[in-house]
């Protein structure tokens, strides 16, 4: 089984290179030209895009095919206050800048819109604001260029009191959606509400992918082993959703996401690094059933922690592991 290491958004190893900066509402509005205000927002989404080519270039430099996006490349895209602005298109040569570099390269790369995208919620409002943030995510992977390949991942959502009404609701708004943004999507299980089961069953129900985040499955589980739902889970990536808008015949392989417990205090925090050993253990128990799986690591380190791990997984060559390139390896069965 080949396994491919990523990260998520910011590097912790280059300097001055966050693809995060942004401007707050009350500071746009302070502003009494507007117009210089709206090309201030540009000038920071474009900042925010060269800092993002800037970490694509430092992940090939170093064998790193799979990266998560920032969601804040463009400030304030989504405010009211703003629905005059096209920022797609205002900074179309940068977005097309950062695809044909992921294309080039073969790279697999994601978004995971915030907490506050829910479309399990029973408020209206809420659920405005959510179609409208996948939405804005779906304009910036095809202001990129890119395909259905590239994928934003959520959560099922808060239970509001009634996990069946919420889950029921979910499925209802999910199946409403267009079908350009229903072809991004990726579910993934909380630590805290929506189990790996649970969000399982809803993605096959409506046909979409399953990322199983192992660290939430050990702390929010209902008894089960994760390597016991992994055939199911990685049947969901043969689902026609998981490779739509895609002229590629080479399918996803399916994705897990990984960190380890910040502390026996805090066991749903993530810790600065990812241990070794609990994700070997479980990529060792999935290898004789998986030819591939794409693993996104969410310590705080990023892609210091990556680096790390690597290391940490030099010491387990000659005992089933191979180190590949200096992102992947290979796991024998």
């Amino acid at each position: 089984m080949i396994v491919r290491f990523g990260y998520v958004a910011m590097s912790t190893v280059v300097k001055n290179a966050s693809p995060s900066k942004t401007m707050t509402y009350k500071t746009f509005s302070s502003l009494s030209d507007r117009e210089a205000a709206v090309r201030r927002l540009a000038s920071i989404g474009a900042d925010n895009l060269h800092n993002t080519l800037r970490l694509l270039r430092h992940n090939e430099a170093n064998d790193i095919k799979v990266y998560r996006f920032s969601s804040k490349l463009l400030p304030l895209a989504t405010h009211d206050a703003l629905s005059d602005w096209n920022p797609y298109a205002a900074l179309k040569n940068q977005f097309r800048e950062v695809g044909d570099f992921v294309k080039q390269h073969g790279m697999r790369v994601s978004f995971h819109p915030d907490h506050f995208t829910v479309l399990s919620t029973p408020r209206p409002e809420v659920l405005h604001s959510s179609q409208r943030d996948l939405r804005h995510h779906v304009a910036m992977l095809e202001a990129m260029g890119l395909d259905g390949r590239a994928k934003n991942n959520i959560h099922v959502g808060g239970a509001y009191g009634d996990k069946l009404s919420a889950a029921e609701r979910f499925r209802e708004n999910v199946t409403a959606l267009p079908d350009s943004i229903k072809n991004r999507l990726t579910f993934e299980n909380d630590d805290k509400t929506f189990n790996a089961l649970e969000t399982l069953e809803l993605c096959e129900t409506l046909g979409i992918p399953m990322v199983l985040d192992i660290h939430h499955q050990w702390v929010n589980n209902e008894g089960e082993q994760p390597v016991d739902l992994w055939p199911r889970i990685q049947r969901t990536w043969q689902s026609p959703h998981a490779q739509a808008d895609s002229p590629s015949s080479d399918p996803l392989p399916p994705k897990i996401h990984a960190s380890s417990p910040k502390s026996a205090s805090d066991p749903r925090g993530h810790a600065d690094h990812v241990l070794a050993q609990p994700l070997l253990d479980f990529l060792r128990a999935i290898a004789p059933a998986t030819k591939r799986v794409d693993v996104m690591l969410e310590a705080k380190l990023k892609d210091g922690a990556l680096f790390a791990l690597m290391e940490d997984l030099r010491q387990y060559e000659g005992d089933g592991v191979q180190l590949l390139t200096e992102a992947s390896v290979r796991i024998q069965p």
